[in-house]
């Protein structure tokens, strides 16, 4: 049996540049990525996003400013948690990113972003993104550099998943 454990994923853009974190520690160690953590019991999943935002890199959003963009699952061979993976995006915060314990963060042009230090499935989805392209994607990983397989597909909107999927 498989648990699902939820994340959030917030990528924090201005202009032709997007805010990655290098990972320090933990899951993700040594990776550019967005800001993002576990949903805690009893919160919601755009509270945890703007909550993991602001403890990863300093930065406060309101609700209202995060576009959920994509619904991500990711399976790792041999391990039992699917991670469910709620993807958001915004141009709109507040503060100056910091240097946390967990990430150093940093704004990189869209077109020279650090693919060879990021997650494989990055390079498969981040062009969806781009073009503020609503998505729901599943990948199968062997260890964390190999994608095994993957299913990935634009939605008409986020509902259109949700109601497929009876979340």
């Amino acid at each position: 049996m498989v648990l699902r454990k939820v994340y959030t994923l917030v990528f924090v853009r201005k202009e032709n540049q997007i805010l990655l974190g290098y990972k320090k520690r933990g899951f993700g160690m040594n990776k550019w990525n967005g800001f993002g953590g576990k949903v805690e019991p009893n919160e919601s999943i755009l509270d945890a996003a703007i909550r993991e935002l602001n403890e990863e890199c300093g930065l406060t959003v309101e609700t209202t400013d995060l576009k959920n963009l994509a619904h991500l699952e990711f399976t790792f061979t041999g391990e039992p948690v699917m991670m469910d993976c709620r993807v958001f995006s915004t141009n709109i915060f507040n503060g100056t990113p910091i240097e946390t314990e967990e990430m150093l963060p940093r704004w990189f042009q869209i077109d020279q972003l650090p693919f060879d230090n990021m997650w494989p499935d990055d390079r498969i989805w981040f062009p969806y993104m781009f073009k503020n392209k609503l998505f729901y994607g599943k990948f199968n990983f062997n260890g964390v550099d190999t994608i095994l397989n993957y299913k990935i597909r634009e939605l008409e909107s986020m509902e259109e998943y949700y109601n497929e999927k009876g979340d």
